[in-house]
């Protein structure tokens, strides 16, 4: 996901006529229900209310009531109740707005808040010790997490986040225009498809996909291989290959046949190939990306709440709950076995439980280069030329 309003937007939109699981079957995960507001030591004592900032559309949701099943849940359990505001529209926007009261040292009034690992936006928080350390003797069931996501370069150990959700990078094509693309290299090189693809404006999304093809690791980017994966696409773009560079404003010319094939996100096409059965989503033969949306706790936050809720969420049965209605990439280790039984659909669509192949084969972008000023403002000036 890149900074601006891109992907979230058609997709968040999208999931909101998706299915939710009901309160009776979140309760059931819960492993009990009293009111009585937990606690473990003198020191680690659940708050009245949890503050929590996420995306728009993005847990699930009663279509009749409103209300959000699985924080209803957590209520019941914990005696917590969660301030639940849909207030991140963007990365860079978000950042802007908390970054000035935390630079002082105040208080954001959030105990959770949730960025996307491709922006730079995560690393630097924690560069600049703008976060709390996870709580992790409050999160057993971290050992759910999904393995590769465990140990993100900016990030190694998971001290300071936890994913929320995911979503893959790769490439889409429409078969009644094009055949199959699976290639990065057949992508920028083939004559037939000649000014009808666009790559993604973000340089944390396009890139990954680049370096993976010249065999370089997006994840510890040199500037060799930096300068091979972007004359690349100068070349590409020079040549008149590439007709532009997107958001998720690739998506209504992939649907109408005015592009060919493209760099996509994964979620996308999930929802465009349900009215378009001649569009294809693939990760490259040499690599895709991968970015994930992070639950992090800024400065002032109450870590032991948060770090409750979290081990909440990581319960499989709590964050089916979730996906079956937001249909991104799962984190959670068990929640697919349970979709398996409540909503098979979901459960074996394999852009939102990919197989382990894919997920070994796709890469996140070294936060250290989204970082590079020099890397960033060369890309700006290709993209905006």
């Amino acid at each position: 996901m890149t900074d601006g309003l891109t992907r979230v937007q058609l997709l968040r939109r999208a999931a909101a006529g998706g299915a939710f699981l009901t309160v009776p079957g979140v309760l059931a995960a819960c492993g009990g229900t009293s009111k009585k507001a937990a606690s473990t030591t003198a020191n680690q004592t659940l708050a009245k209310t949890l503050r929590f900032s996420n995306w728009t559309l993005y847990i699930d949701i009663n279509g009749k009531t409103k209300r959000h099943p699985t924080l209803d849940a957590f209520k019941k359990k914990t005696g917590t109740t969660v301030q639940y505001t849909e207030d991140i529209n963007d990365n860079a926007t978000y950042f802007g707005k908390i970054q000035g009261p935390l630079s002082r040292g105040q208080s954001i009034d959030r105990d959770i808040i949730v960025m996307t690992d491709n922006s730079r936006y995560p690393s630097l928080l924690i560069k600049k010790g703008w976060v709390e350390k996870l709580d992790k003797s409050a999160i057993p069931n971290i050992k759910n997490l999904e393995p590769t996501l465990q140990h993100p370069n900016w990030d190694p150990n998971r001290d300071y986040s936890l994913p929320w959700q995911s979503g893959l990078t790769g490439i889409a094509y429409n078969d009644k225009l094009t055949d199959p693309v699976l290639t990065v290299p057949d992508l920028l090189e083939n004559p037939k498809l000649k000014g009808k693809i666009t790559l993604l404006q973000g340089v944390g999304d396009t890139m990954p996909l680049i370096m993976a093809a010249n065999g370089d690791d997006p994840t510890k980017v040199t500037d060799a291989s930096w300068n091979r994966a972007f004359k690349l696409v100068k070349k590409a773009v020079d040549s008149g290959q590439i007709r532009q560079f997107t958001g998720n404003d690739y998506s209504g010319p992939l649907a109408k046949g005015d592009l060919s094939a493209c760099f996509a996100w994964s979620g996308d096409v999930v929802q465009l190939e349900a009215d378009n059965k001649h569009l294809h989503w693939n990760l490259p033969k040499e690599g895709g990306g991968i970015w994930t949306d992070n639950m992090l706790i800024p400065k002032g936050g109450n870590v032991y709440t948060a770090s409750v809720y979290m081990n909440y969420y990581y319960e499989p049965k709590v964050a089916a709950a979730v996906e079956d209605y937001v249909n991104y990439i799962c984190p959670v280790v068990g929640a697919k076995e349970v979709l398996l039984k409540q909503d098979p659909s979901i459960a074996k669509n394999t852009l939102i439980f990919p197989t382990k192949a894919m997920l070994a084969n796709a890469h996140n972008f070294d936060a250290n280069a989204l970082n590079n000023e020099k890397y960033i403002t060369a890309w700006q000036n290709l993209i905006s030329g």
